[in-house]
Formats: C-alpha cells, structure tokens, sequence
C-alpha cells in the first residue's frame, strides 16, 4: 500500500504533505487533480474505543454537518469544497489558506495589542453570527481555529464538530468533543447550549490572544474541567480596554453572559479609540527595526504601561505615563474605555507559510 502522502483520495485529491495532526484529525495539503489547485483535505480520527454504533453516529454526524457548513457563506469561514468517504471514512476538503494560527502567531510572536485583539474579535463574532443564523453552533473556537492572514484578516476553520443547537460536550459514551480549556462551562455539564456557548469560547480565545496564556491552565484534562466549572480566570494583566468585555464573555451563566450585539459594540469601541489615539501617541511608540519578535515591535519604556487606575485619573495626581488615558469617574455616563496604544502602520507578519485547518 502506498504511503498516505502518495495516496490519491477519491480518485481526484492526491495528498502530498501533512499541514498537522491532533486527536480529531489529520489535514492534508492535497492536489486536486480535477481543478488543477492545491486544497487542505481533513482526514477524520476517531477513538478506537468506540462501539460500532457511536462510530456508525459520529462518522454521519460529521459528515451531515460539515455538508451544513458548506452552506455558510461568509468571507472570515472557512470554505468547505467537498466531503467525500475513502476507506469508510468522510474526509473534508476544504480553501487552503494562507497565514498561522491565532495559536501559532502568539506563540512565535508574543501577546498581542489589545486593538489589535479587538479587531480580530469583531471578525470572529461576525463569522459567528452567520453560523449562528443558520442554527449551526461551532463548538470547538480554540485559537488553532483561528487563521490570520498577513493583513490580519482572519477566518474560523473546522466545523467539523459543528453541531445544532442543543447539543452538548459529551457524546453517549463520555467522549469529551473540543477543547476544554475553550469550552463553556454550560457544555462540559452536559446541559444543552446555545450560540452563548461560542461566545464563551471566544472570550477564552481573546484572553489568550492579549495574555499570551489560556485563562485556564492545567496539567490534566479533569482538573482542567473542574478550574472551569468552579473557578474565575486570572484577571488580565494586559488586556487594557478588553478586560470588561473579556470579564462579560467569560462569566459562567450563559443567561448573564455579554450578548453578541453588547460584545461587537464594545470591540468596535476599543478599535475606534485606538483610531482616534494614533496621531497623540505617535511619539509614545517608534518601530524597533532590530528586534523581529512580532509584527509590530516596539520601543518605549522598560516596563509594560498599564491602565491608569480610577483613583489616580481622579485624585487630582497627575496620570502617570503609558499609552492608556485616564478613565472617566465611576459615576460618569458612558463606558469605562480607556484608549490603547495605536497600532504601527507598515508593518507585515512573517512570511507566508500554509497552516493546518482544524488540526486539534
């Protein structure tokens, strides 16, 4: 028998390397012989433990609703070409993109700026929004699923653990389905959920973006379930303006979570502040050509800025300096948005390299 890499998958997707592998799968950079394009073709993986029934339910599952995803037609979602079965097993065929993983640029590149979070967000939330129009839930935003391309456009890839709503984290069996650091607590209680569900998970992929970290982290997946069943994540240290909105998407009721339309004009908020900041902080922040650790490096001061406290925006003290303005009186009308640093313009990401779509 050939080698995966020299197989041919229904006699038109020829495989030619392995993007990545996880426990759900494996993605394929695949010719298309037909179409005469490269694709990434999804290799579906499921536990061997699995009676033959669970494996039969699964197996259509994930084929019905990779076929319902097919449907979404948004420019941040991901691009389903064709779902095909070699071997009595569906196989995914999807765009091939360019660009990393929200995971990968923070892990090469360091935390990123909270505009810049922000406007990857409001991406998200209306990729989600389309899903969620459709009555189709995600269920697995990790920031593996995340793609950002060289302008910072981004698309949400892997529906292939979509579900309707009302569906939950674990299967018959107890097979935990996601990630659990980034699924809802509503969900890792077997309780039926909802698009607040994604919006859970979203905060936890925005919280790692501007942290550099998870917002909940440990050794083995139980005690990683019970820190998010019972516990708060740490309060974010660099969030800056995000951290109200991350505060509201990561609260354990979904009933009291921040909605979709509550969450968009916060973002929108943060992005636009920043918008109106640049010129003013222009010389707060100059480009360090030396250094290549991200996108956008800078040179300011020694210490990381923080947000000017309430008290001292208010003490009649002067503000101590850093690239966020005082904050308006507890009581003032309006939300508490302090401005963040603006983002350099003219800058790039690394260059291109091709990603693994849904690789878990």
């Amino acid at each position: 028998m050939p080698s995966s890499a020299e197989r041919t998958i229904a006699g038109r997707y020829r495989l030619l390397d392995s993007l990545g592998r996880g426990g759900m799968g494996i993605v394929w950079r695949a010719r298309d012989e037909y179409l005469e394009r490269d694709v990434a073709v999804k290799e579906i993986l499921l536990p061997g433990n699995l009676d033959d029934a669970t494996r039969a339910g699964l197996l259509e599952r994930f084929v019905r609703e990779a076929r319902a995803a097919a449907h979404l037609d948004h420019p941040a979602i991901i691009s389903v070409y064709d779902v095909v079965t070699e071997d009595d097993l569906p196989w995914i065929v999807m765009r091939l993109v360019r660009g990393r993983s929200l995971d990968q640029l923070v892990r090469e590149d360091g935390p990123l700026l909270p505009d810049r979070v922000a406007a990857i967000g409001l991406q998200m939330l209306d990729a989600l929004d389309t899903a969620h129009a459709a009555g189709i839930l995600h269920r697995d935003v990790t920031p593996r699923n995340v793609l950002v391309g060289d302008d910072d456009r981004i698309v949400l890839t892997d529906f292939g653990i979509a579900a309707m709503e009302g569906a939950t984290a674990l299967t018959q069996t107890g097979a935990l389905i996601g990630s659990p650091g980034y699924i809802a607590p509503e969900r890792l209680r077997g309780r039926p959920s909802g698009p607040e569900s994604d919006l859970w998970s979203l905060g936890a992929v925005l919280y790692f973006a501007v942290e550099g970290e998870p917002a909940y982290m440990a050794g083995e997946i139980p005690a990683l379930i019970g820190m998010v069943l019972t516990e708060e994540p740490e309060p974010p240290a660099k969030a800056g303006p995000l951290a109200p909105i991350l505060k509201g998407l990561l609260i354990k009721d979904p009933a009291a979570r921040l909605s979709a339309e509550n969450a968009r004009r916060r973002l929108r908020a943060v992005t636009e502040a920043s918008a109106a900041a640049g010129p003013a902080l222009g010389e707060l922040t100059t480009l360090n050509p030396a250094s290549r650790q991200g996108p956008a490096a800078y040179e300011a001061s020694e210490k990381p800025h923080e947000p000017v406290p309430v008290q001292a925006a208010h003490s009649g003290r002067p503000a101590p300096e850093g690239p966020y303005r005082a904050a308006p009186a507890p009581n003032a009308a309006g939300p508490f948005i302090p401005s963040p640093p603006a983002f350099v313009p003219g800058t790039r990401l690394r260059p291109h390299r091709w990603v693994a779509l849904g690789a878990r």
